[in-house]
């Protein structure tokens, strides 16, 4: 039984301790009703010597379950997250901050302090998600979901190319929701970019208008996405501190590859639109173009490694380094070919591929040379558009069969 005691008047520190004492006291409850299970699982079938190495180490393997089960929770569930409507962000609704799923402590302060954001970092994750998925849709590996709090699975255990690619489009996504709804009045911390006026503009036209607040999305991003990473502490030239590193560079290249296609955008003003007058103000690029930026880089994506001083530098030091706008990695990707429940490859089973194709998303990359089988579909579209004044297109449905080939 599990005694809850409630301790007036403490200070700080004091709490600090006692909540200290208190999981240390949880903790040994836990282990000691463990070791108890473990014995009369094990006693029957051996000596108590036996019993108690085998309890040892179901312990130990069961810690160790445990700690991969918590550290695969990501602030990426909450694009999956049904609380993420305006409604349930309350000043002072604090227990909410600490019910949603995936978020680290520090993550979990900010939730604290900027509870309206919540929504549009949820946002900026499920925009991510869909264009990482637009950009993979045919490949072996097509940035499929799964149905827990880490989304992509153990997959982004991996430290692969997939993996950087994940980091910089849901980093980006998050600058892209949260600018935005800085400039659309959502946000009580933000409004209207206050970015300065480009030296280049004409002197007539006027700098103004309500543009996307990029300096504000950038900076909370970083502080959000980023405090996953930088509150954890990994010993100097570990394999840890080495992935932590890659994590916040790929963050990096995602936020400033939307600061990079960012552009001015300019509306006409005068009699009849003779565009005597401009007004102009800051604008994000649409988010496909950061999709397919990143692409490129991670086509592009540098491999890495640790040298002796615990820094990242590049495995192969023929090519030009990478800068903070390229995506990096340490670890080869797996082929993707066959699901495998300890990479988190789903496989290429059932998935449809094209036969003439000789990419990547032809039958025979994509089926991994296993063949594929082929049967008639049904497919619905539209035909026979005509357009009608003023103003819209009327269109007819039409049914076709057509030939699918899908994977062995």
């Amino acid at each position: 039984m599990l005694v809850v005691v409630v301790v007036p008047g403490l200070d700080g520190k004091m709490k600090k301790m006692w909540k200290s004492a208190c999981a240390t006291a949880v903790l040994y409850t836990i282990i000691m009703n463990l070791r108890c299970v473990c014995r009369s699982l094990c006693w029957p079938f051996g000596s108590a010597t036996l019993d108690s190495r085998h309890c040892v180490f179901a312990l130990s393997i069961l810690t160790l379950l445990m700690q991969v089960v918590v550290e695969a929770n990501s602030w990426w569930s909450l694009a999956m997250n049904p609380l993420l409507i305006p409604e349930a962000y309350i000043i002072g609704a604090q227990p909410l901050c600490s019910q949603l799923v995936g978020l680290s402590q520090g993550q979990k302060k900010l939730c604290q302090l900027y509870q309206d954001h919540m929504q549009y970092i949820g946002e900026g994750a499920k925009t991510g998600i869909r264009e990482c998925q637009y950009q993979f849709r045919h490949r072996r590996w097509n940035c499929s979901t799964v149905d827990n709090s880490s989304v992509f699975g153990r997959v982004m255990h991996i430290a692969s190319r997939e993996t950087a690619f994940t980091y910089a489009i849901s980093a980006a996504g998050v600058v892209n929701a949260v600018s935005r709804a800085c400039r659309e009045g959502e946000l009580s911390s933000c409004g209207c970019s206050r970015a300065a006026r480009p030296k280049d503009l004409p002197r007539d036209w006027l700098w103004g208008g309500c543009g996307d607040n990029l300096n504000y999305g950038y900076r909370f991003s970083k502080e959000f996405v980023d405090a996953r990473e930088r509150e954890k502490s990994y010993p100097k030239g570990s394999y840890d501190s080495a992935r932590q590193m890659m994590n916040l560079h790929n963050n990096e290249a995602g936020r400033r590859t939307v600061s990079d296609l960012a552009h001015v955008s300019c509306k006409c003003h005068g009699v009849s639109g003779s565009c005597s007058l401009k007004t102009c103000w800051l604008q994000l690029a649409d988010f496909r173009k950061v999709g397919d930026a990143l692409k490129e880089k991670y086509d592009s994506a540098a491999a890495m490694k640790l040298n002796t001083r615990g820094k990242l530098v590049q495995l192969n030091s023929k090519f030009n380094a990478p800068t903070n706008h390229d995506l990096v990695y340490l670890e080869s990707s797996p082929d993707y070919c066959l699901k495998n429940q300890s990479t988190g490859s789903l496989g290429t089973v059932g998935r449809l591929c094209n036969k003439t194709s000789e990419g990547m998303d032809g039958c025979e990359l994509m089926c991994c040379g296993r063949g594929y089988d082929q049967y008639k579909a049904q497919i619905v579209e539209r035909c026979h558009c005509k357009f009608h004044w003023c103003c819209y297109v009327k269109c007819k449905r039409c049914t076709k069969i057509v030939d699918q080939f899908v994977c062995k």
